[in-house]
């Protein structure tokens, strides 16, 4: 079923300034009706499912995009009728009406793979309202409940808007509190989901990570290592592995140690590093909800250990509000959370949240005052290669105006690669590129 991706890119190329408007000589400029970034909702057997329409309306003619398939169709009165072709051989019609400032009907999407079976539904569609951004307001929020799947479908905990800075806890990983006290059931539970008003599906969620405050003097992993890190005779030594391991955490000098420490371990340290394992949109209602233990284009378990204080992270908007959602700290973590756990503990966390209208992205990207970061999340470390190198190919086209072959050049002389996560149902790879191999290039827009 496609309606999650279909529905999913619904809104975007009237939001561009001036996309859409007629003007005579000397006239004030008149918009069509249907010109616009529409927000849909879907009923797919009573489940809401959201996502973006771009039309432009030139009388009775209409085009723009239904997810990533170029459309073409009329209005004829109050009847709107259209057609959308994609790459893959896949269409999507479109039958409805628009009367009061409403687009309803019916939808029919044909997967290549499955025409006889295509999947229909109706919907509902709205203009999608601009995004107004007022005096920023600092919320302290203190959580009362903490969820275990990125669902569209949990009630919001607190509505933001944009500019806006939440300060707020986390619990770690097993679900304990600051004061060790077990609040819920483990898993990575998070902290929200928060909605940010004016984020509609096709826009990016701007998270900027302000601070992230240690804030108990212990954190728990184990002494494991994952199956992905182990050939067969490594696995064999580490068959009686994965006894839990407490570590204290030393905040006044900085570093981690071994609780009890065996014999060679006594003098081992690591510098903290507070990090936040989870951030995640929430996923689209089209599937199951992801466990707070998975990742995806919609961010979530990515435990990249560069999503710390000072970094910014961009997410996809797939509902509307975005549904924002944060947790797993960690006082420190190797590439890769090779233990399957880092040092899971809990954190005071302050963001600061923003909205970028029209801009759309597949897969979550970070930057940090030296390098922007695109990552991939996918089945095998193969897989979330390919998947990160197209991130970033993407980002070079969309904010640098390279080409193909001049992307491929940039990458080529410029990439830097990190594993990012081993531990879970997807590997994580994210490639980076240093900001000064860039600054000849074409400014990014601001």
């Amino acid at each position: 079923m496609r309606v999650g991706v279909a529905l999913g890119s619904l809104l975007l190329a009237a939001l561009a300034p001036g996309s859409g408007f007629q003007a005579a000589p000397d006239t004030v400029q008149v918009r069509e009706p249907l010109t616009g970034g529409w927000v849909v909702k879907a009923d797919l057997f009573g489940t809401p499912i959201y996502n973006r329409l771009d039309l432009e309306q030139k009388g009775s003619k209409l085009t723009g995009k239904y997810s990533s398939a170029p459309l073409e169709g009329t209005i004829e009165g109050s009847a709107v009728h259209f057609l959308g072709k994609f790459a893959d051989g896949g269409s999507i019609e479109v039958t409805g009406t628009f009367r009061d400032g409403i687009l309803s009907g019916a939808a029919v999407d044909t997967d290549v793979d499955d025409k006889e079976h295509p999947e229909r539904y109706t919907f509902t569609a709205t203009l999608a309202s601009p995004l107004v951004r007022g005096t920023p307001q600092r919320h302290e929020f203190t959580p009362t409940v903490f969820y275990r799947e990125f669902s569209a479908l949990h009630k919001p905990v607190l509505t933001i808007a944009p500019g806006d800075t939440i300060h707020t806890t986390t619990v770690d990983a097993g679900g304990a509190d600051e004061k060790g006290v077990r609040r819920v059931l483990g898993g990575n539970p998070e902290t929200g989901p928060f909605y940010v008003q004016g984020a509609y599906p096709g826009d990016t969620l701007v998270v900027h990570i302000v601070r992230l405050k240690l804030n108990r003097d212990y954190a728990v992993s184990d002494d494991a290592i994952v199956g992905r890190g182990m050939d067969g005779q490594l696995a064999v030594k580490m068959k009686d592995a994965g006894k839990t391991v407490k570590w204290h955490l030393d905040q006044a000098n900085g570093v981690g140690f071994v609780d009890k420490p065996g014999e060679h371990m006594a003098h081992y340290t690591v510098p903290l590093h507070p990090m936040l394992g989870c951030v995640a949109t929430a996923a689209s209602a089209s599937g199951p909800a992801p466990r707070t233990g998975d990742s995806g284009g919609y961010g979530g378990n990515m435990d990249f250990n560069e999503i710390v204080e000072g970094a910014t992270l961009y997410l996809p908007v797939i509902n509307p509000g975005a549904l924002l959602y944060f947790g797993d700290a960690h006082a420190t973590q190797g590439d890769g959370e090779l233990n399957g756990n880092a040092l899971e503990t809990s954190m005071d966390v302050e963001l600061t949240v923003d909205v970028i209208p029209g801009k759309r992205i597949n897969s979550p990207r970070v930057e940090s005052a030296t390098h922007i970061m695109a990552m991939g999340l996918d089945g095998s470390i193969d897989e979330a290669f390919r998947d990160a190198t197209s991130n970033m190919a993407q980002w070079l086209a969309d904010d640098y105006k390279l080409t193909p072959s001049e992307a491929a050049e940039v990458l080529g002389s410029s990439a830097e690669y990190r594993i990012s996560e081993v531990a879970d149902r997807n590997a994580g790879v994210v490639v980076k590129l240093n900001k000064e191999r860039l600054k000849n290039l074409a400014a990014p827009p601001k």
